[in-house]
């Protein structure tokens, strides 16, 4: 038996938004299932990327950033959405670790790839590995505001970063999701795959994050 997820969709018989923002529309939909017609609402949403950025050190940078659903300081990885169309999920990545922790890197690698909450949204989110860290020369770097612009760092041992999740003292979704991923990459005999994997259901369409 292959455990891989399949793209299944079912006939859309009705389609309406009820909501809409510059990040997401709130749809309802009725389609078939089996015999009968159900009716969901759920979130369309641009879909995001996030960055595992590891040192010579094996550390993993972490940054501090206040977020106000849940009220709370999340320690996490660089992480953005995927709002620009000329963007490929990579060149997004690489943009959000230059724009978040003033870092480009020379090797990129695709972690894992999850949807946070398919119950209620199509929000698809790469994670990727970036490794030959480089600072960005200051009079090049992004000028972060809001929320952004009191993020703080942490360079943190990666074994370190696992205790952490596992002790439940971090919180973010991708990154659990990215450090307990590196964690078991380094204990598995599969490599992290290329950096421009492709990922056929992906919201976006991203059957293929083509090179650039």
């Amino acid at each position: 038996m292959s455990i891989q997820d399949s793209p299944e969709p079912r006939t859309v018989t009705h389609s309406e938004i009820r909501t809409t923002n510059p990040v997401f529309h709130v749809v309802e939909e009725e389609f078939e299932f089996g015999d009968s017609t159900l009716t969901r609402m759920y979130a369309k949403h641009l879909s995001a990327v996030a960055v595992v950025a590891v040192d010579t050190e094996d550390r993993v940078l972490l940054i501090n950033q206040y977020r106000h659903p849940v009220r709370s300081m999340l320690w996490e990885i660089p992480a953005g959405l995927l709002d620009d169309d000329g963007e490929t999920m990579l060149t997004a990545a690489q943009r959000e670790l230059h724009e978040e922790a003033d870092l480009t890197a020379s090797r990129w690698r695709t972690l894992v790839d999850f949807y946070p909450t398919p119950g209620m949204s199509d929000e698809g989110i790469r994670v990727h590995l970036a490794e030959g860290l480089t600072p960005v020369p200051e009079d090049q770097r992004h000028v972060r505001e809001a929320e952004e612009s009191e993020i703080a760092f942490a360079w943190v041992p990666l074994e370190e970063a696992v205790e952490a999740v596992l002790a439940g003292r971090v919180h973010n979704g991708c990154a659990v999701t990215g450090i307990l991923a590196l964690h078991a990459a380094r204990r598995s005999s599969s490599a992290p795959r290329d950096a421009h994997a492709p990922w056929p259901s992906h919201p976006r369409g991203f059957a293929a994050d083509s090179a650039d």
